[in-house]
């Protein structure tokens, strides 16, 4: 390869490079039903679902979810990591001369309170009756 055939190349693939340079959208909307309870992931508060939030990092995140009269959600979910996004792979779609975008749904259904006091308390008991004696008098 001469000399000006090396550098045509070289244009080209600086051409290429730098005519690309995708821009990359991470989002997880994060709905429930019913909706409105307030979300944290990682324990950083996101806000109330419906809730959409940008992310960095693929993996798999703590997640709690609160709403007044529902048991609460306390639970992981995962972000996974799309083909685009793939090693190797990334390289070349970061050339593309467009926007990437990966958007991740979770959905979590709520299951109302138990608000028997009653109840509450004779499972109480009995989880204490199941502790050794020994164990029941220091727990008091």
């Amino acid at each position: 390869m001469n000399h000006r055939a090396a550098q045509l190349v070289v244009f080209c693939l600086v051409a290429l490079i730098a005519g690309g340079c995708a821009r990359i959208e991470r989002r997880i909307t994060i709905t429930s039903e019913p909706t409105g309870a307030i979300v944290s992931l990682n324990d950083t508060e996101v806000g109330r679902t419906p809730v959409e939030v940008d992310f960095t990092y693929f993996g798999v995140y703590d997640v709690r979810l609160r709403l007044e009269g529902f048991e609460p959600i306390v639970t992981t979910a995962e972000a996974k990591t799309p083909l685009h996004e793939q090693p190797v792979i990334d390289l070349v779609a970061m050339m593309l001369p467009t926007t990437l975008k990966t958007h991740i749904d979770w959905h979590f259904e709520f299951e109302p309170a138990d608000t028997d006091e009653a109840g509450l308390l004779q499972r109480a008991n009995e989880l204490r009756a199941q502790l050794e004696p020994g164990e029941a008098e220091s727990a008091d």
